[in-house]
Formats: structure tokens, C-alpha cells, sequence
């Protein structure tokens, strides 16, 4: 392969890589000894809300799609288990380096006569990384019993429609291990 074209096509790999590294991160943790068997209701309360009022609705329905797919009723009189979800935005700059070029030369142990050449390029691009957590707490003994946090790049650009299926699709992969299985007794 000529060098140019070696050069194109770590360049196009480089450049697409992040595209395909970027992704929600989503970890969670529970009582162990919780009985999630006995939850069959839950109500919403507040907890730290996003500051714009299209944006909680959206987790808000959200939330309510997954929970209710999940066989949960909502019951604000008297509920199982409270949730409350929490949101933190994050400006943060990611910075990337490409470097290509190719060296030449004649010589033993890369020294002699020949030449090269070679480019760095530096991109600097400020984002916003969105941190959502829910909790889900006993009512009766008024204990977190579940905890899932998210956390991704939020395109600050996107339409409506986009950020419904965003805020949809993360609360999808947020709630996706409630309720938690037992490992040990799944055997």
C-alpha cells in the first residue's frame, strides 16, 4: 500500500473511532436483601430535577412506560416503592489527536539519508455529559433498595423528537436490571 493512502486510512479510522466509542455508560447496585418480588406499586416523588420542565417530563413518562412494562401499577395513595431520579449536567472538553505521516529512509537502525513527512492534528470540542441516577426506595421502610445511574454525551442540538427517543432509550438501559436478579438462585 502507498503511504498516502496507509496515511487516508488510519486517518478515516481515527476519525470514526470516536464515533463509535461514544455510549451511554449505565451501572447499578441494590439491597440484596430486599424482597423485589412483594413491589407491585410505585409513585414518583422529586428528587433533583433537570431544570427544564420538557426535559423531567420526559423522564417522568419514561420512567412510568418502563415501570408499567415491568408489571409495577402506579398508585400515588399508597405505593411499594417511591422513585426519584436525579440529574446533573457536566460541560466538559474532549480532545483528540491524529497523527499521520510517514518516515523514510536508508540505513541501518532508521539512521542515514532519507526523509519523511508527517501531521498532528488537534481537535478540541466542548460537550455536555448528562448524568441521570433513579432510585428506587422502599415506601414502607423508606430504604433505597435499587440505585441505576447513566451517564452519556447529550447533543444539546437535537430536535424534540430525538430527545424523546434519547430520553426514552436511556431510561430503557438505566432501568433495564430492575428488578435485579439473584444469580445465585436463577441457577
Amino acid at each position: 500500500m502507498k503511504p498516502w493512502r496507509l496515511g487516508v486510512v488510519v486517518m478515516a479510522i481515527g476519525l470514526a473511532l470516536p464515533v463509535v466509542l461514544i455510549g451511554q455508560k449505565v451501572s447499578f447496585d441494590y439491597d440484596k436483601t430486599a424482597n423485589f418480588a412483594l413491589f407491585k406499586t410505585y409513585a414518583q416523588r422529586k428528587g433533583t430535577p433537570a431544570n427544564d420542565q420538557f426535559v423531567d417530563k420526559r423522564i417522568t413518562d419514561a420512567i412510568d412506560t418502563e415501570l408499567t412494562a415491568k408489571g409495577l401499577t402506579k398508585n400515588d395513595a399508597s405505593p411499594d416503592v417511591t422513585v426519584m431520579y436525579h440529574v446533573s449536567l457536566k460541560e466538559k472538553q474532549d480532545i483528540s489527536t491524529y497523527t499521520m505521516g510517514y518516515a523514510g529512509g536508508y540505513g541501518p537502525y532508521g539512521y542515514g539519508w532519507g526523509g519523511g513527512w508527517g501531521s498532528t492534528q488537534v481537535m478540541v470540542n466542548d460537550i455536555t455529559e448528562g448524568t441521570l441516577i433513579i432510585d428506587i426506595a422502599d415506601a414502607h421502610k423508606k430504604q433505597v433498595v435499587f440505585r441505576s445511574v447513566g451517564v452519556k454525551e447529550i447533543d444539546v442540538q437535537a430536535k424534540a423528537e430525538k430527545r424523546d427517543k434519547n430520553v426514552a432509550s436511556a431510561v430503557k438501559k438505566i432501568l433495564k436490571d430492575f428488578p435485579p436478579v439473584d444469580k445465585k438462585k436463577k441457577k
